[in-house]
């Protein structure tokens, strides 16, 4: 387990996920109905986390498919000004698409209208993981949704399985979105089988419950996967912040309290915060408080990716509380 600790300290790291496009309504409290004008971001939980954690200092290659289109090219142009490393985000011809998203900037009640029918995404083979040098890496991240279809699946499961066989950690955000699976069930049992297999499982009170079938057994799942093989496990309960276990312990880290513009996006900046935090030879609970302050920068700017904080910022945000 030492040696996994030590991985991070590559600060390297593969993100296999969706990237998409963000139309905000603009100026922000603008509902989209009444739109005249929007402000465009990549956006995608895999997306933001790879920015997350270049703007926090470390190298991040994202692992995915993208429309071999206008949107496709947009995504994969602003990741490059990011920073992110592209070199594996392939096209897919035909009448794939990239995820695209109208969204609202408001605190409450916030409209978000995605389309994807027909994701680039899910067309990730297991040749486009086998063209991954883990090796290199300090850690694969995975994202739930990447296991939600064919043969995205099947390349996840082989992504997971050569970073591990590579000596690299495996990262699992359950990042539950309930219309990109066919039932409950099933994305219960795929995430359940991919969290036993991962070093570190992170997701929400209603992802860990959605893995046990029951909402008050979510917090002891996370607890035993700790207890049974995970570095670490990070249950998150929201306003209430969230519980860290470890196979000898556990402990509690509040949020930061800050006026949000948004809804979205907290999660990808708490994984990047956390991971640039541990890459960066911080302490486990010094990340994940990193990761919190991280998410309360992001709900508090406009978009995800332009919002998410350099280590300067975030520096002296955590400073000035």
């Amino acid at each position: 387990m030492d040696g996994l600790w030590q991985r991070f300290r590559r600060n390297r790291f593969v993100v296999l996920g969706r990237v998409g496009m963000d139309l905000y309504a603009d100026p922000p409290n603008t509902r989209i109905e009444e739109a005249r004008a929007y402000v465009s971001a990549i956006g995608g939980s895999a997306g933001n986390i790879a920015v997350a954690l270049v703007r926090q200092g470390a190298a991040a290659a994202l692992l995915t498919r993208v429309s071999e289109d206008a949107v496709g090219r947009y995504c994969v142009a602003e990741l490059g000004r990011y920073g992110v490393d592209t070199t594996h985000c392939r096209t897919v011809a035909g009448e794939a698409r990239n995820s695209l998203a109208v969204v609202e900037t408001r605190p409450d009640d916030a409209q978000t209208v995605l389309y994807r029918n027909g994701a680039a995404d899910f067309a990730l083979t297991e040749a486009d993981v086998a063209a991954v040098d883990f090796g290199a890496a300090g850690a694969l991240v995975v994202t739930g949704t990447a296991l939600a279809r064919e043969p995205s699946r099947g390349a996840t499961q082989l992504a997971m399985r050569r970073a591990r066989e590579a000596g690299a950690v495996v990262v699992l955000d359950i990042d539950y979105r309930a219309y990109s699976w066919t039932s409950r069930e099933e994305a219960a049992r795929v995430n359940l089988q991919a969290a036993a297999e991962a070093h570190v499982v992170i997701g929400n009170d209603d992802e860990f419950g959605l893995l046990t079938g029951a909402h008050d057994r979510g917090a002891g799942l996370a607890r035993d996967l700790a207890q049974h093989g995970a570095l670490f496990t990070v249950y998150k309960r929201g306003k209430a912040g969230s519980v860290t276990y470890l196979p000898q312990g556990q402990f509690e880290t509040g949020i930061f309290p800050v006026k949000a513009l948004k809804p979205m996006g907290a999660g990808d900046g708490f994984m990047g915060g956390l991971l640039a935090g541990l890459a960066g030879g911080h302490d486990l609970e010094t990340s994940v408080r990193r990761g919190a302050a991280t998410a309360a920068i992001i709900v508090a700017g406009i978009g995800c990716a332009p919002a998410s904080p350099d280590s300067a910022t975030l520096d002296a945000f955590i400073q000035n509380f």
